[in-house]
């Protein structure tokens, strides 16, 4: 593996460049393939940046004498990221992944400039040719945390932390939100953003400031676990991890997490462009294919309420239950899907809108 910050190479294991092969002919000699990944953080996030490097170490687990790996850790949403690709695509690398949804507009940029590269985007909207995107089904497992959090609530006060107001972010908030009041109406969500995917600090002080005004749950779509650090300290009822199972840094506020397993997804991508037969897709796998998993439940969870979040999640994926099935009102009143209909995969981008008990 090659890990690259912006100007420090690292270079270890079975990922490095491969010694040469005495007594071979060069022309029998397998050239591995070149893997690129960028990251907006580092692995060390415990989070999102953490899931996807474990899903790049289970792939090399896989597959890893066919190929090479490079990570370029701490690369900005901006023209910053475009340098990168493009290197990465000048330095030989055949698959490149873009893991932030606002490197969107330069991966494009970069994917018409190298038409023999493949590129996939995480948590993308839009493809090309060559470049395919992929996401996870967040919303699933915020329906079930929702359902535990609606259930343990004392104060019918909860939070969610927020890094962006983005589709997949309001999506997590109105499917938790919409969960937590199936179970108990009284419900309402407190949203804040702290316009970064990652930044301690402001996720700490958000929600010290949440449970100041009576939240005694708390959620986020950050990268990190300050938020949960600050439930352990003031002992509310607890929080959920995000990406990874955080439990280590809160381990009696941390409820449960929504795991981030993208180890298939590498897998089966890579070994499509090894076969030659990857071509441009859009992924979006969830709770039915193991891509979104649910954390060990903390002890201090009622049986009972893990009874009913374990029934949420067997119905997700079975297909027999939909986080957004209507009828939902948003949280003006005004009446967005109706009775027997539900939120379908293509009207999930242009959702704009929060529900019932959302104040955001």
């Amino acid at each position: 593996m090659t890990i690259l910050t912006r100007r420090n190479v690292l270079k270890a294991g079975a990922a490095a460049a491969a010694l040469p092969l005495i007594g071979i002919p060069r022309a029998f000699a397998q050239e591995k393939l070149k893997v690129g990944f960028v990251l907006i953080g580092s692995p060390d996030d415990n989070g999102w940046n953490f899931g996807h490097d474990q899903g790049r170490k289970k792939m090399l687990d896989a597959l890893g004498d066919k190929v090479e790996t490079t990570v370029v850790t701490n690369v900005a949403e901006g023209p910053d990221s475009e340098r990168v690709f493009r290197e990465l695509a000048q330095q030989g690398h055949k698959l490149i992944y873009a893991t932030s949804f606002g490197y969107g507009d330069y991966v494009h940029k970069v994917a018409k400039q190298f038409p023999d590269v493949k590129f996939e985007w995480a948590t993308g909207n839009q493809t090309a040719p060559n470049l395919s995107t992929y996401n996870a089904r967040f919303h699933e497992g915020r329906a079930v945390i929702g359902t535990i959090a609606g259930l343990m609530t004392k104060s019918n006060i909860g939070a969610y932390i927020g890094s962006f107001p983005v589709p997949e972010v309001r999506m997590g908030i109105n499917a938790f939100a919409i969960a937590a009041r199936k179970v108990n109406p009284q419900f309402t969500l407190k949203v804040v953003y702290v316009d970064s995917w990652f930044d301690p600090a402001k996720e700490a002080d958000a929600a010290r400031a949440l449970i100041d005004q009576g939240v005694d749950i708390i959620t986020q779509h950050t990268d990190g676990p300050a938020a949960l650090q600050v439930a352990e300290e003031r002992g509310i009822v607890g929080g959920f991890g995000q990406g990874a199972d955080m439990s280590a840094f809160a381990p009696n506020a941390h409820l449960t997490a929504i795991i981030d397993n993208w180890g298939p997804h590498y897998i089966k991508s890579v070994q499509a462009v090894l076969d030659g037969t990857w071509v441009e897709s859009s992924v979006w796998d969830g709770i039915a294919s193991g891509e979104v998993e649910i954390g060990p439940f903390n002890k201090k969870i009622p049986a009972e309420v893990v009874a009913k979040a374990e029934e949420v999640k067997k119905a997700i994926a079975d297909g027999s239950l939909h986080p957004f099935a209507g009828p939902l009102k948003d949280n003006t009143g005004t009446e967005r899907v109706a009775a027997g209909d539900v939120i379908d995969d293509g009207e999930f981008w242009a959702v704009d809108w929060y529900v019932e008990g959302v104040q955001a």
